[in-house]
């Protein structure tokens, strides 16, 4: 399993592809939460740049029917994991991503100020691949060693955090599965 190391708020291994969709996180907020999503763009389709493109706000709302839908949105996560492992970060882990939208955690309301956001490239049904369970497992560790007030029990789904609003990472995460992999040394 690869190694992943947080510097300065930036993850060593991943393509750094700066977003302007990010803002200050309130003073003196710890990040001890983690949420993870899913994204494929257009819908239900791998591959290509549209993900990127859409959290840099660069997408063409004329390329595909649902792009006219979203090009207009300012959103992004902290990383992206793509089909094959790979990792691009968007936004520093000491700045408040726009992932998680209207959200709330053990009574506490504004994820965002207080998390951060992966996005597995993938669908609610779709399986994800055995080099993005490697890769978001061994992300969590490097961010739990970088920020000490997150731990196992601080990592969810976006459906968590917005039930009835959002379903991802959908049913076909295995929570299980990353679990295991997580608590491997």
């Amino acid at each position: 399993m690869a190694h992943f190391e947080v510097v300065d708020h930036r993850l060593q291994q991943a393509r750094f592809q700066p977003s302007p969709n990010h803002g200050e996180r309130p003073a003196g907020t710890a990040i001890d939460l983690l949420v993870i999503h899913n994204i494929s763009l257009p819908p239900g389709q791998f591959g290509g740049d549209c993900i990127e493109r859409f959290f840099l706000n660069q997408l063409d709302a004329h390329e595909h029917p649902f792009f006219a839908e979203i090009s207009d949105l300012q959103v992004s996560a902290h990383l992206l994991v793509d089909r094959c492992g790979q990792v691009v970060q968007f936004v520093p882990f000491d700045r408040r991503a726009w992932h998680a939208g209207r959200s709330c955690f053990q009574g506490r309301d504004e994820c965002n100020d207080f998390s951060i956001g992966i996005e597995l490239e993938g669908t609610d049904e779709t399986p994800y691949t055995d080099a993005q369970y490697e890769a978001l497992a061994g992300i969590s560790r490097a961010l739990m060693r970088a920020y000490p007030a997150l731990s196992p029990e601080g990592i969810v789904g976006h459906c968590d955090i917005a039930p009835g609003r959002k379903s991802d990472p959908g049913p076909a995460f295995d929570w299980a599965r990353f679990s295991a992999l997580l608590a491997q040394a």
